[in-house]
């Protein structure tokens, strides 16, 4: 398990905010989830939490132009709706816009939420 160069060509190929937030993002994650490994899932960022882990085991990330997108799970999002009220968010993926910092605490515990439901 472990960093990815593929993930690391993805992020340098953003613009210079959408780098920053999806490096903000990534290392949330590698706190919440040190054990993770990175990949690329349909051609973005994506953290398998257990070994292996196929999609719904994994938690995504995307770099656009104005946002970054978190993809942790429906199950996530909707446990944590509450505290999402500020960003645009659907079932599946929360919008951080690039021109404000990443609310580390949230995403860390999102991350470890859904990875304590993968590991019952």
């Amino acid at each position: 398990m472990g960093r990815s160069k593929e993930v690391d060509a993805y992020i340098a190929a953003q613009p210079p905010e959408t780098q920053r937030a999806l490096e903000e993002i990534r290392s949330y994650i590698w706190l919440a989830a040190p054990n993770s490994s990175e990949l690329l899932n349909y051609n973005i960022p994506a953290f398998a939490l257990i070994e292996g882990g196929k999609r719904d085991q994994q938690i995504m990330i995307a770099g656009y132009a104005k946002h970054v997108g978190f993809y942790p799970h429906p199950d996530v999002i909707e446990a944590f709706s509450d505290r999402l009220t500020g960003y645009k968010f659907a079932k599946g993926s929360i919008q951080f816009p690039v021109n404000k910092p990443v609310p580390k605490e949230l995403v860390i515990e999102m991350v470890k939420h859904r990875l304590s439901q993968l590991n019952k």
